[in-house]
């Protein structure tokens, strides 16, 4: 376990690489006796700072939910951040590759929430009753602590779980329309698909995935407020992106597309 001053200087160092545009080494190698609740409170002190700047939260994340990512990671657990208003872009918009250190694409599906949720005790029909609708997403997974062998979940958590943009479809479907644990996407990079899964690969279903972070933001007293974006986890493995790369990605179900570009 960490002391409150280390934890500072990570948080201060995370802060860091965006001056200097060069991402931390691991955080596990750097400090052996950090522990995932230290990430966590990491994260937590990250995100106070920003909101101290003028930021918002506008949503939750669930990372690290299909076992294509947490392989990918060297995790055995899903993660969790909050996002803040900055992360999100436009639909079809281009965005300056230069703005990330690492991206990487996944597809999900995102909650729109109508009804205030807080754990503990939240079941996937809690969540079915208190989500107004749901949209495809695309997040740009970012790592401002560098992918490298032996990297794992309290890296990552400390990174805002990864994320580093998120784009939003404009196609909202209520639960009741679709078959949400059905549902395929796919990512098309330069006009060919390059990834492709089904929704079932979120924790069997992504109302599980929603149930589950609300369960545990309800043990540090948070609840999803009606409005809330919850990012519920990708269907496939991440893809790594370039300045150049035109990203379109498709949902079935009448969820339609969800387009960005990298400039």
């Amino acid at each position: 376990m960490l002391d409150q001053k280390t934890r500072e200087k990570i948080v201060n160092d995370l802060f860091s690489v965006y001056e200097t545009r060069k991402a931390l080494p691991l955080l596990t190698k750097t400090y052996p006796g950090i522990e995932v609740e230290d990430s966590y409170r990491i994260q937590e002190m990250f995100v106070a700072r920003q909101l101290a700047a003028g930021r918002k939260i506008k949503g939750y994340k669930v990372g690290l939910t299909s076992k294509a990512m947490q392989e990918m990671s060297g995790s055995t657990e899903p993660d969790f951040s909050a996002m803040t208003d900055d992360l999100f872009f436009p639909e079809d918009t281009p965005i300056a590759a230069s703005h990330f250190f690492d991206p990487m694409i996944e597809i999900e599906i995102a909650f729109v929430m109508k009804e205030r949720l807080q754990g503990p005790g939240i079941l996937p029909m809690d969540v079915i009753r208190a989500t107004d609708f749901v949209v495809p997403a695309i997040e740009i997974v970012d790592f401002r602590v560098a992918r490298a062998p032996g990297m794992n979940l309290i890296d990552t958590v400390a990174d805002l779980a990864a994320c580093g943009a998120v784009v939003l479809g404009a196609n909202p479907r209520r639960l009741d329309q679709i078959d949400i644990r059905t549902i395929t996407g796919s990512i098309i990079c330069n006009d060919k698909e390059e990834q492709k899964g089904e929704a079932s690969a979120v924790l069997g279903n992504p109302v599980t995935s929603v149930a589950w972070l609300a369960n545990k933001l309800g043990e540090f007293g948070v609840a999803f407020e009606p409005g809330h974006v919850i990012l519920t986890g990708s269907f496939v493995r991440a893809f790594p992106v370039k300045a150049g790369d035109n990203i379109l990605c498709r949902f079935d179900q009448g969820l339609g597309d969800v387009k960005m570009s990298f400039a």
